[in-house]
């Protein structure tokens, strides 16, 4: 089946076709998701939420990019979206703590799913400690370096997946790189 006829199955709404479109990107998506998200559950939740995203959005796809990109921009979306999220709960968390009326925030939660293959350290807190760096780094920073070092990713499928020049993807890298190296320092001159 030519690669046209799959998409027009997919907008048509063919289950088979759907089901062939798990199989093939399932896996890779889950990976994306928990290169960006380090916890299995909130990993396999966004993978569904990706999937669900593409059924209800096939019919948007033009073909401009190939279908894969257009699947990991999808993702990488979605796992920023759940990041930013989190994010201001823990800001609205920690500025409710300032007014007496404090919630918990369970900071172990986020950290369960630590043998991806990208990355394997060797203990939890220097997961930690790197997880949370790369998440401190500017957006399209986070995103690079994330897509490149972690999911393993060339510096073209960044190019493709974030609509930006491969010398964008570069500068990003470098600065990413650059930005995690003293943020790491500063962690270890604090703690070390």
């Amino acid at each position: 089946m030519g690669h046209n006829d799959f998409i027009k199955r997919l907008i048509a709404g063919d289950e088979a076709a759907y089901g062939k479109l798990l199989d093939d990107f399932q896996q890779k998506v889950f990976s994306t998701c928990i290169s960006f998200v380090p916890n299995k559950e909130e990993a396999e939740d966004l993978t569904q939420e990706v999937f669900v995203e593409v059924y209800k959005s096939i019919h948007k796809f033009k073909g401009n990019a190939k279908l894969s990109t257009w699947i990991f921009r999808i993702t990488t979306n979605k796992c920023l979206e759940f990041i930013r999220k989190r994010n201001t709960k823990k800001r609205f968390g920690f500025l409710q703590s300032l007014s007496g009326s404090s919630i918990p925030i369970d900071k172990t939660s986020y950290f369960t799913e630590m043998n991806h293959p990208g990355i394997i350290l060797e203990n939890k807190e220097m997961n930690e400690t790197l997880f949370l760096a790369i998440n401190s780094l500017p957006e399209a920073q986070k995103v690079a370096f994330t897509l490149h070092k972690i999911d393993g990713r060339s510096y073209q499928e960044i190019s493709e997946i974030t609509q930006k020049s491969i010398p964008s993807v570069e500068s990003l890298m470098f600065r990413a790189k650059k930005n995690l190296q003293k943020l790491l320092e500063e962690y270890y001159k604090k703690n070390g």
